[in-house]
């Protein structure tokens, strides 16, 4: 397994791969990876000839208020884990070579990105597309693999290659959970002992929402009630910022789930710690 640095290294590792025939896959992380990621990894081994993994903190898309010097950051095991998985490259380049000091180029989505996160964490999503773009000009993949539990990431990244006629197949990979419904996330290290336990909280009243769905429930007053109900009960200490039914393309607000897939995503604080997660729901 190669590590790369330069940005300039990695393109033309890249184009040489390219010009060889063979098909490169790419997989986005900031690190701190979990079985999440090696699942991603995995998805993108069956579909390509040689794996690139990209280890980058951005700070484009953290606010001014938010985690960026404290997310948690494990390079030897992260390195461990990719050669373990047989990745080919993991590219990890330094902020100041992927920013110049004067930076003032934006990829911005204004659509998809209004609400869900994107209201709570303004500049948030500009700087996801932003990175991403820039990521995949460096490592020129045919295919990109992101996980299905950032929903409304998954959703921009896909608009955006679409608008850009960007020639790479998005894959979404499966949102990876613990043993107790809690989906997989780097943030999860910052919970203490009591507020890990509570977050399973929300996979319960994930489920208990389909389980209303199941039995005909379809009113988005209902379906959002469910989840505070359970929250209130399995997760007293969580503060919810958002519980939501959207369209799930559109990702626009709905009163009723007809005869189109609905996703009912939330997203709630332990303590300090900012946990999302949703369900698709399908009539």
């Amino acid at each position: 397994m190669e590590v790369i640095r330069l940005p300039s290294k990695m393109q033309s590792w890249a184009l040489d791969q390219r010009a060889h025939g063979f098909t490169l896959a790419v997989v986005p992380t900031m690190g701190y990876l979990h079985e999440g990621h090696r699942s991603l990894m995995r998805i993108a081994r069956r579909r390509a000839g040689r794996v690139i993994v990209t280890i980058f903190v951005n700070p484009t898309q953290f606010g001014p208020n938010e985690d960026f010097e404290r997310y948690p950051r494990d390079w030897e095991r992260d390195r461990a884990i990719c050669e373990a998985e047989g990745v080919d490259v993991v590219f990890a380049p330094d902020v100041g070579d992927m920013y110049a000091p004067d930076h003032s180029v934006w990829v911005e989505e204004t659509r998809l990105s209004r609400g869900l996160c994107g209201a709570y964490r303004p500049g948030h999503f500009r700087g996801v597309a932003t990175v991403v773009l820039k990521l995949f000009h460096l490592t020129q993949p045919h295919v990109a693999v992101f996980g299905e539990k950032d929903a409304q990431q998954l959703r921009i990244i896909r608009r955006m290659v679409r608008d850009l006629n960007l020639p790479i197949e998005i894959v979404p990979g499966p949102t990876v959970r613990e043993p107790d419904g809690l989906a997989m996330s780097s943030r999860n290290a910052y919970l203490s002992p009591d507020e890990r336990r509570q977050a399973a909280g929300l996979w319960k009243a994930l489920q208990a929402v389909q389980a209303r769905f199941a039995q005909g429930e379809r009113r988005a007053a209902a379906l959002i009630e469910t989840v505070r109900m359970e929250l209130a009960r399995t997760a007293p200490s969580a503060v919810p910022q958002y519980i939501e039914l959207v369209d799930d393309e559109t990702l626009e607000p709905i009163e009723q789930i007809r005869d189109r897939p609905a996703l009912l995503a939330l997203a709630v604080f332990l303590g300090t710690t900012r946990l999302i997660d949703h369900i698709v729901l399908s009539p």
